[in-house]
């Protein structure tokens, strides 16, 4: 085979590509073969693959290609026999102690596809794993598989394993009770976004004897014309049908059911870090959960000062869930987010899960028995303010321009009209400014010639300020 790798750019989640472009039945071959190399390397020929895809255009067939691959090279090869949320194939990989590959582009736009592959250990390949695979695709003209036997792949079902292990984490038995009240018209609205979690977060609900409302409930490779992304910009649907009701949450999950989307009564999005944050004090108070708080350098200040009033340390990661899922390796952890609309829990997997995050609002809901908006308030009051994130990206020409102010802004001493407190370089480089509640991240896309902008305040105005300083 001739290496035409050169469109092959792993990120912080895997390789995404645009569908006939890029991500095509050449490059996958190169990917797949290695990760296959990796896989021998590591594990031996004799470690299972299992394989699954969301519902994006061709996800399916470019599935069942690399589990033939796979198969071929001598591999014990399990295929979804359906579309399936990539935390549901990521916590089969950790019983099956298996790897995984998982065909997805998470929230990109519906023309991407990718390949994300998932260690036995169940969370995102670590920047060592996905550079070995780099390396061997450098070099794949020289990969050659000489198996002693083939094995045909198998077909499976992977949600009944899933299905106990939720059951055994989340108490549906109470939200049954809460949203089942004679004195509570509370009501439950699931947006399926036309993601993976369609025939896993629904289930889970109606196999429990849990009423919801829906919409969205099937799978469109092109995601309604939309993004497979629950912010809400692309909820609006969802939000429109809260604003008539009294009392309604609304739920909803990103295009492979990884990331979370969560609407208020008050038919208000909810921001990762308020979530992050009320879960963790549920976990804390309600489940009697122990350890510590992991979060991103990009996550809100606000997760920190609640964080100190529970008493629980904080591990701060740089920017992306395979940092985040790491930490949560090393350190006992009641709750790991970030700032996108991910996280996970103890007892769980290193990896963001969605639908567990949108089930844990539901649980916090019940316990607390107040609706969300009122925890949102709570919340503020504790944390002293509202804080206000925002970002920017800047496009420029080429590495070397990247670099040229990369190393300028590495290097200020004042930001607009702020001083600077302190300082941290662990992700880009962070400066905490000197009113106490101001922070502005400065780092590299990674992919390409981009720096990200990331802003913190408690006044919009301060940003505003900030932003035409960068600009």
């Amino acid at each position: 085979m001739t290496n035409s790798a050169s469109g092959i750019k792993f990120g912080t989640d895997g390789w995404r590509a645009v569908v006939g472009k890029d991500f095509n039945f050449e490059n996958v071959e190169i990917v797949t073969k290695a990760i296959a190399q990796y896989v021998i390397d590591k594990d031996g020929i004799d470690k299972r693959i299992i394989i699954g895809y969301d519902p994006r255009n061709m996800a399916k067939e470019f599935a069942e290609f690399s589990a033939k691959l796979l198969s071929d090279a001598g591999f014990k090869v399990s295929l979804s026999e359906a579309v399936i949320p990539t935390p549901v194939l990521a916590y089969n990989a950790k019983i099956l102690d298996a790897n995984a590959l998982m065909f997805t582009a998470s929230h990109n736009p519906p023309e991407y596809l990718g390949i994300k592959f998932i260690p036995d250990y169940a969370g995102p390949a670590t920047t060592e794993i996905t550079n070995a695979i780099v390396e061997n695709i450098k070099k794949i003209d020289s990969i050659e598989f000489k198996p002693e036997k083939i094995f045909d792949v198998e077909r499976v079902s992977f949600k009944e394993k899933y299905f106990e292990h939720i059951e055994s984490i989340i108490n549906f038995d109470k939200i049954r009770e809460y949203f089942t009240r004679e004195d509570d018209d509370g009501e439950i609205i699931y947006d399926g976004l036309y993601s993976a979690s369609i025939g896993y977060f629904d289930e889970l609900l109606k196999r429990n004897n849990i009423s919801f409302e829906s919409l969205h409930m099937y799978h469109d490779t092109n995601f309604g014309g939309g993004m497979p992304e629950p912010k809400a910009k692309y909820m609006q649907e969802l939000i429109h049908l809260i604003a008539r009701r009294t009392s309604a949450i609304g739920l909803s999950n990103d295009g492979d059911g990884d990331r979370f989307g969560v609407i208020n009564e008050k038919a208000e999005y909810v921001t990762p870090n308020e979530i992050i944050a009320l879960l963790l004090g549920h976990l804390i108070k309600n489940k009697k959960y122990d350890g510590k708080l992991v979060k991103t350098v990009g996550a809100s200040q606000m997760l920190d000062i609640i964080a100190k009033q529970y008493d629980i340390d904080v591990v701060e990661t740089p920017v992306g869930f395979k940092w985040v899922g790491a930490a949560m390796r090393e350190y006992d952890t009641i709750i790991g987010g970030e700032e996108s609309g991910g996280l996970s829990i103890k007892g769980h997997i290193p990896e963001k899960d969605g639908i567990i995050a949108d089930l844990l609002v539901l649980e916090m809901l019940a316990y607390e028995d107040k609706p969300l908006w009122e925890l949102q308030e709570e919340l503020k009051q504790k944390a002293g303010c509202s804080f206000i994130n925002e970002r920017i990206d800047v496009k420029l020409q080429d590495n070397q321009q990247l670099e040229i102010l990369m190393k300028k802004y590495s290097e200020l001493e004042s930001i607009s009209s702020f001083g600077i407190l302190g300082k941290d370089t662990k992700d880009g480089v962070k400066y905490y400014l000197d009113d106490e509640r101001t922070w502005v991240l400065i780092r590299p896309s990674g992919t390409e010639p981009l720096l990200r902008i990331y802003f913190e305040s408690d006044s919009k105005d301060k940003i505003d300020k900030l932003k035409e300083f960068f600009n």
